[in-house]
């Protein structure tokens, strides 16, 4: 644990705790200027390389910025994990135990901590909590929050019922439903990042559940970061497509429709490279099953930027993830992203315009789509400049002004 220096009190005021944005966003309440203590609980952080980590990243350093004190609970990850955050004033890194995902190298989970959650709650009061996991971790620290009288907003980030169809356990996405439902009606509030899913969890009796929706970086992921050098690599010529996909190699990724839908595209330019930018169990046999197929490994900030931006058509097949960031990141680098009408894909882009957008689920139609798209270079470019024209009206700096508004109007509650 890294300590806090001289907390902030809780309702302490300072310039620059903006709260305005509750005034301009729907169903947020109008509150006072007011710095809070905000305790964030996640199984997964930076340096693990996933869309949770990504966004917990943005929120934790946002909440910083606007004078908030924030106090991040997490599992350790490794031996030498001491904590990944720069020590600085009103911020506290508690390090939970925490075991290895089988199968995910890099990646863990929390165990059970509801008592040292529970003591260091009670020394220092949040005036709201925020769990973006449902694991053990999570489940510890809102029954700590719920014993305390603290306020709870969780996030509903994965689908973990849509995974089970992946491994032939399809027989337990009841099951797992049933767990994901209970957990977040106990909580005050849930977010999630498109209104579609708030519409299904709601139906499904979630409880209360609000958008927040996620940003990108278009400085960093920007089409002039492509890399002839990086293209002779992949052996490509300047009008042979180079098709992207960056992610976990999972089978819940749904890998296999972006092989096929890949194949295809090759009957019609035989040229073409796919490049898979990432790592996961299914890496091992996707290289012995397709050894053609480039498998880039882990790559991030500015090296990841150069790998997206060197593409052309980007394949999102996932049904699983609840939005994808991934899909912003490759529309900020002017890629032509093929995805189901669902997710980031249904929220961002505009069929035929900013992209393209199969039936959900369905796919024959994602096929036909990203084969259709490979045979016209001029159909990808001018998808790729309107993608990167819709991206850059998104910013992470709005979407923390309503999180920073949710959690004043929680706190301002209890």
């Amino acid at each position: 644990m890294q300590p806090a220096q001289k907390p902030l009190e809780s309702g302490t005021t300072a310039p620059n705790c903006v709260s305005e944005a509750a005034n301009q966003q729907p169903h947020l309440v109008a509150v006072p200027r007011r710095c809070l203590r905000i305790a964030m609980v996640t199984e997964t952080f930076p340096p693990e390389i996933n869309g949770v980590a990504h966004t917990l990243r943005q929120m934790v350093h946002s909440m910083l910025e606007r004078g908030h004190a924030v106090h991040l609970i997490r599992p350790r990850q490794g031996k030498k994990d001491h904590g990944t955050l720069t020590p600085q004033e009103n911020l506290r890194e508690q390090l939970t135990p925490g075991l290895p995902i089988p199968g995910y190298p890099g990646l863990h989970f929390g165990l059970p901590a509801r008592g040292a959650i529970r003591k260091a709650w009670c020394t220092h009061p949040p005036d709201v909590i925020y769990v973006a996991t449902e694991g053990l971790l999570g489940g510890s620290a809102l029954s700590a929050a719920r014993s305390l009288g603290i306020p709870v907003i969780s996030g509903f980030h994965t689908n973990f019922h849509r995974y089970s169809q992946y491994y032939g356990l399809g027989f337990m996405a009841p099951v797992i439903s049933g767990f994901l439902r209970r957990f977040h009606s106990r909580t005050d509030c849930t977010l999630v990042p498109t209104d579609t899913l708030q519409a299904e969890l709601q139906q499904q009796g979630f409880g209360t559940c609000r958008i927040l929706a996620r940003g990108v970086d278009t400085r960093l992921f920007n089409p002039a970061r492509r890399r002839s050098d990086l293209r002779a690599q992949w052996g490509l010529e300047p009008n042979d497509p180079a098709v992207i996909y960056v992610g976990r190699l999972a089978a819940e990724k749904n890998l296999q429709l972006a092989v096929e839908a890949f194949r295809a595209m090759q009957v019609h330019q035989p040229r073409a490279r796919f490049i898979l930018v990432g790592d996961g169990p299914a890496a091992a046999e996707l290289r012995e099953q397709h050894p053609d197929l480039i498998l880039a490994g882990v790559h991030i900030g500015e090296d990841l930027a150069g790998y997206y931006a060197s593409g052309d058509i980007f394949l999102f097949p996932s049904i699983s993830d609840t939005f994808g960031n991934v899909v912003l990141e490759a529309m900020a680098s002017g890629l032509a992203v093929v995805s189901y009408n669902y997710a980031a894909g249904r929220q961002h882009l505009r069929h035929g315009e900013s992209g393209l957008l199969a039936h959900f689920d369905d796919a024959e139609h994602f096929r036909q789509l990203a084969t259709e798209l490979v045979v016209d270079p001029d159909i990808w470019r001018r998808l790729g400049i309107q993608a990167r024209a819709e991206a850059e009206t998104v910013d992470w700096r709005c979407e923390h002004d309503r999180l920073e508004a949710l959690f004043l109007e929680f706190a301002q509650a209890k």
